[in-house]
């Protein structure tokens, strides 16, 4: 299971005292207000940054790092990833996991077949969508009750029912 999720990419410096703005890649973006510390990705290293000010401008999140004034600091990193470790991470209600946890999983359909391999996971407006390797191609499958009737995190499993037309 991955110990480390991505909430965010730094977009763009903000100002030039080390301010950034981030693109949260989190379920809620809001969860920065409690944020205590993230990790960089520097490509060489996760380097771990305290986090001292947030604040909210459209879809994005500025972010003040405790330590870091200048953007001459900061500016290398823009496109670093930032992550938070699974203790750091939002805590989960009943029957709900990780999206990194299931990735890789093996579908079945509800006949017992082996289907595929799940890839990735796209979050769209209205559900999430699993992309499931099948045969040389992706097949899309919704994350909805009537098409994903079974996740089991721990065996790495999913059963899924190919509603007609999605093979199409």
């Amino acid at each position: 299971m991955e110990d480390l999720f991505r909430v965010g990419v730094i977009a763009n410096t903000h100002g030039i005292r080390g301010e950034v703005k981030v693109f949260p890649t989190t379920d809620d973006p809001k969860r920065y207000e409690w944020l205590k510390e993230v990790l960089l990705d520097t490509g060489k290293e996760k380097l771990p940054l305290e986090i001292s000010r947030v604040r909210f401008f459209k879809n994005l999140v500025i972010v003040k790092f405790k330590g870091i004034d200048n953007i001459n600091d900061i500016e290398k990193y823009k496109g670093s990833d930032l992550f938070v470790t699974r203790e750091n991470a939002v805590p989960l209600e009943e029957d709900e996991y990780y999206i990194a946890d299931i990735i890789g999983a093996v579908a079945y359909t509800e006949d017992g077949e082996k289907f595929g391999i799940l890839k990735d996971v796209l979050e769209t407006g209205a559900n999430l969508v699993y992309v499931i390797g099948h045969e040389g191609k992706d097949v899309l499958v919704p994350a909805i009750p009537d098409c994903v009737k079974d996740v089991d995190v721990e065996g790495k499993k999913i059963v899924v029912h190919i509603l007609p037309g999605l093979m199409d």
